[in-house]
């Protein structure tokens, strides 16, 4: 009996070794995108990203759901979360590079934050792109956030085109806009 369960965990590993191995873009990536314009939302690739409207700290409304001018990162971060640092002069050089086909959002989700360091965080950071505070971690539940960094990659459609956890190379995100600002 344990010999047959032994087997199976081995098998299931090769498995799960050999999807992630034929992977494009590796463990991070967790959902993509190959289908045609959904009619429906929710926060998964494939499906037109759920829709939300706030203020950013710099008074301006910004909108998400629909169609767009550009394509939009929303990147959910916390000023504690080191990865979060790492990836934000990435971000930073990828909003200034992209500008008029991207448009980078993101979103302190300050129910596991503070706004005190969330501000600390922009200013450090020289954050050029729009930041906006989910006090009550709305947004992020909207899109059952369950990481920081997390990158939700939506085309010009308003259509989620991937959902990346955890940060990636700046080489490899680069990658993905291209891909997106192309969709």
């Amino acid at each position: 009996m344990k010999k047959k369960i032994t087997i199976w965990i081995g098998i299931l590993i090769l498995v799960t070794l050999a999807i992630f191995q034929n992977s494009d873009a590796g463990v991070q990536t967790v959902f993509k995108m190959d289908k045609p314009l959904p009619t429906e939302s929710g926060p998964e690739a494939g499906l037109l990203a759920p829709a939300f409207s706030t203020t950013g700290l710099d008074g301006n409304l910004y909108n998400v759901g629909g169609e767009q001018e550009k394509a939009i990162i929303v990147n959910f971060w916390a000023s504690w979360c080191d990865p979060c640092k790492i990836e934000a002069p990435d971000l930073v050089r990828i909003a200034d590079t992209y500008q008029n086909e991207l448009s980078i959002y993101g979103v302190n989700v300050t129910k596991f934050d503070n706004k005190k360091n969330a501000m600390k965080f922009v200013e450090n950071y020289h954050l050029t792109f729009p930041v906006m505070l989910d006090i009550d971690g709305t947004i992020f539940d909207q899109y059952r956030g369950a990481a920081f960094p997390t990158n939700v990659l939506i085309d010009k459609q308003g259509v989620i085109r991937e959902i990346i956890l955890g940060a990636i190379s700046a080489e490899e995100l680069e990658k993905k806009v291209k891909k997106l600002i192309k969709s």
